[in-house]
């Protein structure tokens, strides 16, 4: 039988920055694992794909190929690492018992959502600043419209944050944890355009496209850089804010439920 986070009161009280806190030292000390490497990955993607691709690719017409693939890989990073976050955390927890101890505290189940979704969301942020800041070395890409920019980063962080919270919940081994991101989490990132324009696909794989919510998010993202996308960004910020508050009411619920953490 499982039974609720409850706390006798609703809103965010001593137990959310004590958890906000640890989830944030949490990949903050090990900045190189968690930030570094995921920089050095884009970079090596950055590298290579410029190199085979930059003046055989034409992408919106006047946009080159490397200034395209930087806020792909900038998303893309941030994707990822936003998943990462509070997924291993609640998984390595777990696994480990410790999770008792996160818990035990009287805390409501949205203050354990806000704790480690605004962590998740930093972290995510953070490696995607690094990508850009790395990236300025090779070709100077100041963004047309930084609210555009920011609006889609902090609302796909937040859903890939909400996912990963609902990963951690209910996987119960490593590789359950491994599943859900190699089938679920990469194939849609990498199917998202991240490395290419779906104009440059056959009608099929563009309607295709047009399902994978992580589409929008990059391509929304990108538009903040160059005022030009595959589709409209008002559309692409619809979908990216609808999926992001049903994730965050599907994970609420199951915090509420408390699924699979009290049994």
């Amino acid at each position: 039988m499982t039974h609720p986070i409850t706390q006798p009161h609703e809103g965010l009280g001593s137990g959310f920055p004590t958890l906000l806190r640890k989830e944030l030292m949490r990949f903050w000390k090990v900045g190189f694992q968690t930030v570094a490497a995921p920089v050095l990955t884009a970079l090596l993607y950055l590298l290579v794909f410029a190199h085979v691709l930059e003046g055989r690719v034409s992408v919106y017409g006047s946009v080159p190929y490397t200034s395209f693939l930087i806020p792909g890989l900038m998303m893309m990073s941030m994707l990822q690492n936003s998943f990462a976050n509070p997924s291993s955390s609640l998984i390595q927890s777990r696994i480990s018992g410790n999770l008792v101890f996160v818990l035990l505290p009287p805390i409501s189940h949205r203050e354990f959502f806000a704790a480690y979704l605004i962590a998740a969301i930093a972290r995510g942020l953070v490696v995607g600043l690094c990508v850009w800041l790395v990236a300025l070395f090779f070709i100077p890409l100041p963004p047309e419209n930084l609210l555009w920019v920011l609006a889609f980063a902090l609302l796909s962080c937040g859903i890939m944050a909400a996912l990963g919270i609902i990963a951690g919940l209910w996987s119960e081994k490593f590789d359950q944890m491994a599943a859900f991101q190699n089938f679920l989490i990469l194939p849609a990132t990498f199917l998202s355009g991240v490395f290419y324009s779906i104009h440059s696909l056959p009608p099929f794989w563009q309607a295709v496209s047009r399902w994978n919510p992580i589409f929008y998010t990059i391509d929304g993202f990108r538009y903040g850089f160059f005022q030009v996308s595959d589709v409209s960004p008002w559309h692409s910020l619809a979908v990216v804010a609808g999926v992001f508050v049903v994730l965050c009411f599907l994970t609420l619920r199951l915090l509420a439920s408390g699924y699979k953490l009290r049994n």
